[in-house]
């Protein structure tokens, strides 16, 4: 018998494909401030290391070499970034009702300043900083993208902070 122990996941690291490995790293590290762990390299297509054979066993065979670098949020999370030679070089189209990852979230308590460090980076704001609680709380928001077109949320408090007060409307 199986033991059923359910507790929380830590979130360990999210995956990007961009077109410009090294334009990525330039935006992600110096806007974002997330460390570089492992500078651009090159990953080939090859059987004979750990790491060609685990890229075939997830891509498949169609592809013969690709660009990845390695940064980490504050508070550890891994950013992992992709580049692949024969990609399409722009972001698919915004379809939050299709079924499929939607976005990321960071957070920052000095929302301002991070969208104008983002728009000063070639990246758009997508919205107005929007206030959850604007009569109880300062908590704030946004969606932004970046100079790829990936769309991306701005918290200035926690996720736990922010949906505490439960529902939106009493």
């Amino acid at each position: 018998m199986t033991s059923s122990n359910n507790y929380p996941k830590s979130f360990s690291h999210i995956g990007i494909t961009v077109p410009n490995i090294k334009e990525a790293v330039k935006f992600y590290s110096e806007v974002m401030g997330w460390y570089i762990i492992m500078e651009p390299s090159t990953v080939k297509k090859e059987k004979e290391t750990a790491i060609g054979q685990m890229c075939i066993d997830v891509f498949g065979d169609d592809w013969t070499a690709f660009e990845i670098a390695h940064l980490a949020t504050s508070d550890g999370i891994g950013i992992e970034l992709f580049s692949f030679p024969n990609g399409i070089k722009e972001a698919p189209e915004f379809n939050p009702f299709n079924t499929g990852l939607f976005h990321f979230c960071v957070q920052d308590p000095n929302i301002e300043e991070l969208i104008d460090k983002i728009l000063s980076y070639g990246g758009k704001q997508r919205m107005p900083i929007r206030s959850y609680y604007p009569n109880d709380k300062p908590f704030k928001m946004c969606y932004v993208e970046d100079p790829f077109g990936i769309v991306f949320e701005i918290y200035t408090h926690s996720y736990e902070l922010t949906y505490s007060s439960g529902a939106y409307s009493k």
